[in-house]
């Protein structure tokens, strides 16, 4: 069985990992809001250039997975931990409108936000604070379902 590397190395690949997505949001424009409301913008001046970044991503995790199916450590030598849900379920749906909403509304989603509160936008600051404020509320709910 493989050892895992030390900690500082796991920390070094999140950071690679996480500058390479964010390099990757800002080329393709994700990181844009007025892009992405363009983008989202079906009945007007439709921008269908982020339908490529999709499919890329799409195509990238699809191999990705694919090769994590196969294996029980990572590369770095952790446990695999893949989702195991199949089921649609009310709560899925819920929060997969509200996630659309938000990003509908502010062109912005949580990774992106990331990428633009570090480049220092006030949209950015606003929706992770928001969008923080949510998962804390959502964390609050459900500890209070299991009690």
């Amino acid at each position: 069985m493989k050892k895992p590397f030390n900690h500082f190395i796991i920390l070094l690949f999140a950071l690679i990992s996480g500058l390479i997505f964010g390099i990757g949001l800002i080329l393709s424009g994700m990181a844009n809001p007025a892009k992405v409301l363009a983008f989202l913008d079906l009945a007007g001046a439709w921008d269908p250039s982020l339908a490529l970044v999709m499919a890329g991503a799409i195509a990238v995790g699809l191999v990705a997975f694919a090769i994590a199916k196969r294996r029980t450590r990572s590369f770095l030598g952790l446990n695999m931990q893949l989702p195991t849900a199949r089921m649609i379920d009310k709560r899925l749906v819920i929060g997969s409108l509200v996630f659309g909403i938000g990003w509908g509304i502010a062109g912005i989603c949580p990774a992106p936000a990331i990428v633009l509160v570090g480049a220092g936008s006030n949209k950015a600051i606003i929706f992770t604070a928001f969008m923080l404020l949510g998962i804390f509320i959502f964390e609050i709910l459900e500890n209070r379902k299991k009690s």
